[in-house]
């Protein structure tokens, strides 16, 4: 894992479809009927990146960090707070090796589907 890249040049296509996409937690919470305004996942995105900065073996933590502040801010400055949070991190990890796109795409389809499926 090389901690030395430009992580803004490491292309996710899984994430870009994503974010043009649109979907936000306020625009889905009002789609369907949630008042609250805490996406769900929140908590454990907070405890994903935890867990990643106690270890650190994964990841250092200020690579962690200095990845989600970059992306955030150069890549994904469109998306609302925490979901720019959220991709960031998904794409910090894709982008260092931690973890396989086709991976986290293949999750995310299987969630998408369950999601549909409870909806009808």
């Amino acid at each position: 894992m090389s901690t030395d890249q430009n992580i803004t040049s490491v292309a996710v296509p899984s994430l870009q479809h994503l974010v043009a996409r649109g979907e936000v937690w306020s625009r889905m919470a009002a789609e369907y009927g949630v008042a609250n305004p805490v996406p769900p996942w929140k908590s454990s995105l907070d405890g994903m990146c935890d867990a990643l900065d106690d270890e650190g073996a994964a990841l250092p933590p200020r690579t962690r960090r200095n990845d989600e502040d970059v992306l955030a801010r150069d890549v994904y400055g469109a998306l609302p707070f925490p979901e720019s949070q959220l991709v960031a991190l998904a794409h910090s990890l894709i982008g260092r090796g931690v973890i396989e796109e086709q991976t986290l795409a293949a999750r995310m389809e299987a969630v998408r589907a369950r999601l549909e499926q409870s909806a009808c």
